[in-house]
């Protein structure tokens, strides 16, 4: 029989793990420092925690957000006093704009050594402020636990927050600690009716209306009501371009999304006089380009908010259904499932064969970049899947994301990378972790030798880059050998320069629970 430690047994590391289990946070993706010893030592006191040790901050914190986007609950996150929060920035602000749910738990100095300034002393607070929704610092060792408490209570809201809580070496080491009770949390804001009865008027006017999904509202049950709008009323359907997790593949719709590209978005946007937001924001370009508008739809054009991203859009749907009566209908059949392609890697190529081979209720984590624009519209048709997109902009996130998904899956799903070469070499520690873990990963990298999608932006901004941009954008001289990389990272790669080539290695990874790389040179 396992019994509960008093406080006076408890210090405050203890607590915390002890918290974070009772509030169904028991996954640890962890890159520790000195002042995380003690939550160290608390782990193995403590059973019941799973942690998968990253190689550096920005492995931890994207990892955290693949696990969340399949597991719909949060993971914590251990990193190493303001600096370590730092290495970890770039993925917190891509779950961030994912409305992922994470807990970070970042060590710092105890609390008497702080008036010394030692080297790793940081504004750690004003640091977690800027990817965080809920900051807070636990200075006393009976308060941990609370803390802790409050900290998953705000990471687990519906739409999903990085809750960032920071714990002082002395807090953690000293006796004393209190485990707390889960907080509820709290329901999401209600659907406001005045916005339901609105879209339905406007819905109802016939005009050139787009319903704009993101988020929950490209999940499955949301799609099987946006369709039923849709065919009521003669709307058309789109889903944001940056949206985190889409539900895809057959017996799901066939949703386009916005496109990347400004031009093309502004075209695509231009005929539509009403726009209706579930869950969405209003679509805006990635940059700002000379001569070009901010948004990307038409000028006159009105915006109509049914729910907001922290709002529940199966709820705000079902009233426009039932305001509108609007009758049950099938989602339509995408057509024949493809065959796999043969000849040079080209992006319809490449999608159709994934869609062909990919195994039922895959994980897809899409961080193709440039290569990567038409490999979403050609997959319709494949197993019923879910498709991760990079939602923040900043690169770096897809092998983090796919590993942090497959443990989420408890290495049930097959999860695909598809990677783009330049994007790969920033969270190349990943595929460490996938080896260490057996994950059933199966990366396809995507090798161009270079940073394509910035010589794009060169031509968008009306500039030619001369051998000095030029150089700042290849990534040969010298090559990078991704067999050789991923083979010294304990994962079995081979090398494919044609779509034969690459299907035959899918076949082969997908027929293994351990991990593999596919070098597909582009």
């Amino acid at each position: 029989m396992t019994t509960t430690p008093t406080s006076n047994e408890m210090n405050g590391a203890e607590s915390l793990v002890h918290t974070l289990l009772r509030s169904r946070v028991d996954t640890c993706f962890a890159n520790p420092g000195t002042s995380e010893m003690h939550f160290v030592g608390a782990l193995d006191k403590v059973p019941g925690m799973h942690c998968i040790l990253g190689l550096q901050e920005n492995i931890v914190t994207g990892m955290a957000d693949g696990y969340y986007r399949i597991a719909r609950r949060p993971a914590c996150t251990l990193l190493h006093c303001g600096p370590g929060l730092a290495n970890g920035m770039g993925n917190l602000h891509n779950a961030r704009r994912a409305r992922a749910g994470i807990v970070n738990i970042v060590g710092d100095q105890a609390t008497y050594h702080r008036p010394f300034d030692a080297p790793l002393t940081a504004d750690t607070e004003g640091m977690a402020r800027t990817v965080s929704h809920w900051v807070r610092t636990s200075t006393d060792v009976t308060e941990v636990g609370r803390d802790a408490a409050a900290a998953v209570q705000a990471a687990s809201a519906l739409s999903g927050q990085i809750a960032t809580l920071i714990l002082p070496a002395d807090a953690s080491w000293k006796r004393g600690g209190a485990i707390a009770a889960p907080l509820a949390v709290p329901a999401p804001p209600p659907i406001d009716p005045h916005a339901v009865e609105n879209a339905a008027r406007i819905l109802h006017s016939k005009k050139n209306v787009l319903i704009l999904l993101a988020d929950q509202a490209t999940f499955a049950p949301s799609q099987a009501l946006a369709w039923r709008v849709a065919r009521a009323t003669g709307a058309t359907l789109l889903a944001s371009y940056t949206n985190a997790h889409m539900a895809r593949g057959r017996g799901r719709l066939q949703l386009e999304r916005v496109s990347y590209g400004t031009d093309a978005a502004i075209e695509e946007l231009s005929r539509f006089e009403q726009i209706i937001l579930v869950n969405a924001k209003a679509p805006v370009g990635f940059f700002a380009y000379p001569g070009k508008p901010s948004t990307q739809y038409a000028s006159n054009a009105q915006i109509h908010v049914l729910s907001r991203p922290d709002q529940d859009s199966v709820a705000a749907l079902q009233a426009l259904v039932d305001e509108l009566q609007a009758p049950e209908v099938a989602i339509p059949d995408p057509g024949p499932r493809p065959h796999a392609v043969s000849g040079a890697p080209t992006q319809e190529g490449l999608a159709l064969t994934l869609a062909a081979l990919m195994p039922e209720d895959s994980i897809v984590s899409n961080e193709s970049i440039s290569f990567g624009r038409d490999l979403y519209k050609f997959t319709h048709a494949a197993p019923a899947h879910d498709w991760l997109n990079l939602s923040g902009g900043a690169i770096g996130d897809g092998l983090p994301v796919a590993t942090g998904a497959a443990v989420a899956a408890k290495g049930r799903r097959r999860v695909i990378s598809l990677q783009a070469d330049g994007s790969a070499m920033y969270s190349l520690q990943s595929l460490w972790t996938q080896a260490r873990e057996r994950l059933p990963c199966t990366t396809i990298l995507l090798n161009n030798k270079k940073y394509n999608i910035l010589i794009g932006e060169y031509k968008n901004v009306g500039a030619v880059p001369g051998p000095t941009a030029m150089g700042m954008l290849d990534l040969s001289n010298p090559d990078l050998n991704w067999v050789k990389l991923a083979n010294g990272l304990g994962i079995e790669a081979a090398h494919a320069s044609s779509l034969e080539q690459c299907a035959d290695l899918m076949r082969q990874s997908f027929k293994q629970q351990s991990p593999f790389l596919i070098d597909l040179s582009i």
